[in-house]
């Protein structure tokens, strides 16, 4: 994957998550963001797996916000955000992104998982990415790409694979919308 391609994804992500379309990403964004998800879910803002969603994006702003240096209470700008992300993403490995990004892969799991056995299987899944914004076809396109043991459910392993598969180009199956 080129840098051009990795940058271009995270300043999309980036725009997204900036709801006030200020310029920079606080704790409120990752808030909205988290309630965004819910919403689109049809699960109320009060619901034990909206406020588990809600704490995982606080914390993913913790860790973004303590590796640009600005602190818990600080902002990100478009800059810090690409390079603490890209370095998360290509430089500290699979076990420091799936320490960081797990609980929030995690908390939209608890969301769309309606027999609540820790897996996806395709009728969630297809929830998942029809919450985003994706077609059913597309979606299970989609799930087809990502079940990569082709055992007909995801894991939280899988997923996150395919969260950093799409960060390095190689699946255009974004799950963070």
């Amino acid at each position: 994957m080129t840098t051009a391609i990795a940058s271009d994804r995270l300043k999309k992500r980036f725009d997204r998550w900036d709801f006030d379309g200020n310029g920079a990403l606080e704790r409120a964004d990752f808030e909205k963001e988290a309630q965004h998800i819910a919403k689109a879910f049809g699960k109320d803002a009060g619901a034990a797996e909206v406020q588990t969603l809600k704490n995982a994006f606080g914390g993913l702003f913790d860790y973004l916000a303590k590796e640009a240096g600005v602190g818990s209470n600080g902002s990100l700008t478009e800059e810090q955000f690409i390079r603490v992300t890209e370095n998360l993403v290509f430089e500290q490995g699979e076990a420091s992104f799936n320490r960081v990004l797990g609980p929030v892969v995690k908390g939209i799991v608890g969301l769309c998982d309606k027999n609540a056995d820790g897996q996806i299987n395709a009728d969630e899944f297809a929830a998942w990415l029809t919450a985003l914004g994706m077609s059913k076809a597309e979606a299970a396109e989609a799930f087809n790409q990502v079940d990569t043991n082709g055992n007909g459910e995801l894991s939280l392993d899988e997923l996150l694979t395919a969260v950093r598969e799409f960060h390095f180009g190689r699946l255009d199956v974004e799950l963070l919308g």
